[in-house]
Parts: C-alpha cells; structure tokens; sequence
C-alpha cells in the first residue's frame, strides 16, 4: 500500500542552521532515504522549492484563478513529498518516526488513494 508523506520545516529554519549542522541532517535523511529503498519502502520523493515559488490554482466564478503562493499562511511550510510503500498506515508511521528529516518539522502521512476504477469508469464515459 502507497503512503504520501508530506514534511514540513519552519519556513527559514534549514536556510539559517549553520552549515555543518545542516548537513549533517541532510546526510542522515538522506542515508535513511537509501535504506528505505534498499528495502523496497522508497516507491519516490521529491523536494520542493520555497513557497514564494508556489502558485495556487482556484476555480472561481466560473474560471480558474492563479494565485502566488500556497493557499494556507502558515509557520512551516510543505518541504518535500516521499511516498512510501508499508504495509498500513502503523507500518507507515514506523518507517517514518525513524526519519531523521522528523527533527526537522513534523511529517503528514496520508494513505494514496487508489484512482482505478474512478479512471475505469471514466475512460467509460468518455469512450
């Protein structure tokens, strides 16, 4: 089963670490990156840009309307995605809770949804 892990960071906080420090966690989160690939957990990842390079996208009054940045002002901000195979979500939170990027900022752990029969069903429908 697929999980989407979502971590956060106080917006600033790994910009302003010293640089030793820094790498330190980026090396540990990283290393844990790898043994979770190694044991077929790691299915992918993703860092993301700041927020300032961010746009939202609304449908509003009949059309979309593109905003600069997120949508929600908050302290942390998204960091980057990891999506993970486990077993069910207590498996989940195992493998994660062992993630150094944890120290960091917290980390939001979603079951993915499983689209295909929705896709299935509309391929139907627009066949």
């Amino acid at each position: 089963m697929k999980f989407v892990c979502l971590g956060y960071i106080e917006a600033n906080k790994f910009e302003s670490m010293p640089e030793t420090e820094r790498n330190a966690m980026v090396d540990e989160c990283f290393t844990y990156d790898d043994l979770l690939r190694r044991n077929g957990h790691f299915a992918a990842g993703e860092g993301l840009q700041g927020p300032n390079t961010a746009a939202t996208l609304r449908w509003k009054n009949g059309k979309v309307v593109v905003t600069d940045g997120p949508y929600a002002e908050t302290k942390e901000q998204l960091g980057g995605i990891l999506v993970l195979e486990a077993r069910d979500l207590n498996h989940a939170i195992e493998l994660m809770s062992k993630h150094p990027g944890v120290k960091a900022g917290p980390f939001e752990i979603r079951p993915a949804a499983d689209l295909t029969g929705m896709i299935q069903e509309s391929e139907k429908r627009r066949a």
